[in-house]
């Protein structure tokens, strides 16, 4: 259905902050229908409809997510990393530290979600 190398393909073209609707049409396109993304190494796994799993290489070095999440926190690094001031290692190092374990994408419903270690939303967005 979709290949590793197709979605490293939209994410070159297409996987920043404002063209994510773009990017998640695109994936969707494709066949992907949800993507979870691990704030402890960077590494994607990409989901299909009928089941098929690709998994990203690892884009840094281990973090360690903290235990308990901090939602105040995690929404001032959120806006931070939004309004262009960290680079995504630094906003992947400030998520962890606010205990966000991964963010998921549906590709359906045009949704972003913000989860902690123990799957509780921190936030929802709504990507147009």
């Amino acid at each position: 259905m979709f290949t590793m190398a197709q979605i490293d393909d939209l994410h070159a073209r297409l996987g920043r902050a404002d063209s994510l609707g773009d990017y998640l049409r695109g994936l969707a396109a494709a066949g992907v229908v949800r993507f979870e993304s691990l704030v402890s190494d960077g590494r994607s796994e990409f989901f299909s409809a009928d089941g098929l799993r690709v998994v990203s290489p690892a884009h840094h070095e281990v973090l360690q997510v903290a235990e308990v999440s901090d939602r105040t926190t995690f929404l001032e690094h959120l806006r931070r990393h939004s309004a262009g001031e960290t680079s995504y290692l630094e906003m992947s190092k400030s998520l962890a530290d606010s205990g966000v374990e991964k963010w998921v994408a549906d590709t359906t419903a045009l949704t972003m979600s913000y989860l902690d270690r123990a799957g509780v939303v921190l936030l929802v967005e709504t990507i147009e």
